[in-house]
C-alpha cells in the first residue's frame, strides 16, 4: 500500500537518504528543509528517478507559526499523513558549559526540542482524527548517555528520549505508533556544523574507523515502518561494529 510520508530536514544526510529509501519503495513524500533551491532540486530528483509524488515545503522547524501553516494549509490530497520523521536536528559547538555560547544553546534548543514538537502538534492532530499513523523521532545516543562538552547537546537528545516515551503512552489510545531510533557516530554533515565548517576538525571525527552512513539509518527507518500493525519499535539504539556507546571508538581498524 502507497503511504505518505513527512520527512523533516530532507535536504541533506539522514533525511535525504530516508526521503529516498521511501521513495525507491513508491511512497508519496512531504519533504522540508529550510535551503528551498536544495529542497526543490531534491523533489525534482526524486519524482525523476523513482516516479513518485514529492511535495517540497520550505519552512524552518524553528518557527512554529510557518511550521503550523505549512502543514495545515495541506489539502486533502496530502494531509493524510501516513509516517512522520522527525529528523531535523543539529549540533553546534562543542565547548565545556563555561564557554558555551547561547547562540548555539538557542539554536539546538529551539530545532532539537521546539522544532520537533512545531512539527508534530499539527500532524498528530490529523492522525487522531483518522486513528491511525507513526512517528518516527531521529535521537541519538548523546540522548541516552552525557559525555564531556556534550551538554546542551545531550540535553536536547535527552529531551527527545523523553518526549518520544511521552508520545507513545498519550497516543496509545489513539492507535498511533512511535518509535525513537538513536544513532551513534554516522558520518554527515553533522560534524560540519558542530564545527562551524571546520573541515578538519569534521573528519577528525571519523578518523580510524568506519562509521554508519545515512543509508544505513534509512534501512532501519524504513524496517521500522514495515511491521505488522500490531507490533511497534519503541527504541532502537545503533551504533557502528566499532562503537560502543559515547565514549568507547575503536580506531584501529
Amino acid at each position: 500500500m502507497i503511504k505518505t510520508i513527512l520527512v523533516t530536514g530532507a535536504t541533506s544526510g539522514f533525511g535525504k537518504s530516508i526521503a529516498e529509501k521511501f521513495a525507491k519503495n513508491s511512497h508519496r513524500l512531504i519533504i522540508t528543509g529550510r535551503r528551498e533551491s536544495r529542497l526543490n532540486e531534491i523533489a525534482s530528483s526524486l519524482e525523476n528517478s523513482f516516479g513518485v509524488d514529492v511535495l517540497p515545503l520550505c519552512f524552518d522547524v524553528r518557527n512554529r507559526l510557518t511550521t503550523e501553516i505549512a502543514i495545515k494549509s495541506l489539502n486533502a490530497e496530502w494531509e493524510c499523513i501516513d509516517i512522520l520523521i522527525n529528523n531535523a536536528g543539529l549540533a553546534s559547538g562543542l565547548e565545556h558549559i563555561n564557554n558555551g555560547d547561547h547562540e548555539d544553546w538557542d539554536k539546538m534548543i529551539d530545532t532539537n526540542i521546539k522544532g520537533l514538537l512545531n512539527v508534530s502538534k499539527p500532524v498528530i492532530d490529523l492522525m487522531v482524527e483518522r486513528k491511525s499513523g507513526h512517528i518516527i523521532n531521529i535521537g541519538s545516543t548523546a540522548g541516552k548517555e552525557v559525555y564531556e562538552r556534550g551538554n546542551i547537546y545531550c540535553a536536547t537528545k535527552h529531551a527527545v528520549d523523553a518526549i518520544s516515551k511521552g508520545m507513545r503512552i498519550d497516543l496509545l489510545k489513539h492507535n498511533i505508533k512511535v518509535t525513537q531510533i538513536s544513532p551513534g557516530a554516522a558520518e554527515t554533515e553533522f560534524s560540519m556544523v558542530r564545527f562551524h565548517g571546520d573541515e578538519k576538525r569534521a573528519k577528525n571525527a571519523y578518523k580510524g574507523y568506519k562509521p554508519m552512513t545515512p543509508q544505513d539509518i534509512s534501512e532501519l527507518v524504513f524496517y521500522s515502518t514495515t511491521l505488522p500493525p500490531h507490533l511497534c519499535i519503541n527504541d532502537l539504539v545503533v551504533t557502528s561494529t566499532s562503537q560502543a556507546n559515547s565514549f568507547y571508538i575503536d580506531r584501529n581498524n
